[in-house]
């Protein structure tokens, strides 16, 4: 059985984290139309953890409300980190429990399946002007190619992205590559770059494995730019981010194809997501709590707004409880939201990013302290960390750094 011979009662849900730029949000709603686009019938919607609309828990709502009865739902995140199993299962599994009659199916993070090197392949490729997936042996051996990974403190979620790399090095056939990532691990992009200059090569490839656009990537970039400014001899290369690419659209296929015939396993994965998320929690290693993504009334009887960018007026919105969402490809919400925020410290997200062990390290995040990076692993820094990487800015620069 695949995801064309899907009854009227069974449905299918991207489940998301969610950004503070709008231009990710925009970027996400089209997973669901591109598969839309090649399944008509299918129902089919898209939900956020937090800070975009519409939130999980507003999807499973629209695919109840079109009388769908087994869902089929997939994490779109490249790589199982904590939101995928954690975050998501714990959503999944708490709708599930207030809907009886339903079932919930949940599947695979899209990973190193062959489509996902396929469009990253293909994006490389695109920004260096070259029209074959095969170039020819020899071709790029005086290239470098730099992967920028997300980042997490789950180590093989970071161990994937350097696999990637390798990966790709070695079909594309490039002198060099380096992984770097642009959030809580080591090396970050600028040390990543500062070191990969030193190599030798006079072209280097920067390709961001994300899916999508926003800060993460404009920072990406700048930081590019940055480099290649202090370094005129040596030819920088942007590649595109991956969005829609026709490619990741045959990846979600095939992963919601795995999870509607319960093949969400592997040598590498006896257990589900759901399964191990489940078994963790028997074991008292995670809770099921309420997230951004679910709506939890307070004393009064409203709703609990989501977390949102206090600067973004844009992304602002209210979401109220029992809200129909009934067309989740087309939207609009009405925008009011404020919030106490502390640059620099907890969000107070509900969900919890686990402790990072080198969260100090001489490469790694730290080096962005100086940035006004507003980023929920930066409550983690001893303040020793943070003295020291101020009185680094002091030294070179003159000026002290931001307020905190």
């Amino acid at each position: 059985m695949n995801i064309e011979q899907l009854s009227e009662n069974e449905g299918v849900l991207i489940c998301g984290h969610g950004s503070r730029a709008k231009i990710a949000e925009r970027e996400f709603s089209l997973l669901a139309k591109g598969l839309k686009s090649r399944f008509p019938e299918l129902k089919v919607e898209y939900g956020f953890l937090e800070y975009s609309a519409p939130n999980i828990h507003m999807a499973l709502d629209s695919l109840v409300e079109q009388g769908v009865k087994k869902i089929y739902a997939v994490p779109g995140m490249l790589f199982a980190a904590t939101h995928a199993k954690n975050d998501i299962p714990s959503v999944l599994t708490t709708y599930q429990e207030k809907h009886p009659g339903l079932q919930i199916e949940y599947g695979k993070e899209l990973g190193l399946h062959q489509e996902m090197i396929n469009a990253f392949q293909a994006r490389i490729l695109e920004a260096l002007k070259v029209d074959t997936e095969t170039p020819a042996t020899g071709k790029l051996y005086d290239t470098m190619l730099v992967t920028v990974g997300r980042g997490t403190s789950v180590t093989e979620a970071n161990a994937e992205a350097s696999k990637l790399t390798r990966i790709v090095c070695e079909n594309l056939g490039f002198g060099w590559s380096e992984t770097v990532y642009s959030g809580v691990t080591f090396p970050s992009v600028g040390r990543g770059l500062e070191m990969a200059v030193k190599l030798g090569f006079k072209k280097i490839v920067v390709a961001p494995y994300f899916l999508f656009g926003g800060r993460l990537i404009d920072r990406i970039y700048g930081y590019v730019d940055k480099v290649a400014k202090e370094n005129p001899d040596i030819e920088f290369l942007k590649a595109d981010y991956l969005r829609d690419q026709s490619h990741v659209i045959n990846t979600f296929i095939a992963r919601i194809d795995e999870t509607i015939n319960g093949n969400v396993t592997g040598a590498d994965q006896p257990l589900s997501l759901m399964q191990d998320f489940k078994q963790r929690l028997a074991r008292g290693e995670v809770d099921v709590h309420h997230h951004h993504a679910e709506f939890q009334p307070d004393n009064e009887g409203k709703s609990e707004k989501t977390h949102l960018d206090p600067e973004d007026d844009e992304a602002k919105l209210t979401l109220v409880q029992g809200h129909s969402h009934k067309n989740v490809l087309s939207h609009s919400h009405s925008h009011d939201h404020s919030h106490d925020h502390q640059h620099h410290h907890s969000h107070g997200h509900s969900h919890s990013h686990a402790p990072y062990k080198h969260i100090g390290h001489p490469y790694g995040p730290r080096t962005m302290i100086n940035e006004n990076i507003c980023c929920c692993f930066m409550g983690q820094f001893p303040q020793k960390v943070i003295d020291e990487e101020k009185a680094v800015k002091i030294e070179l620069e003159g000026t002290p750094s931001c307020k905190r």
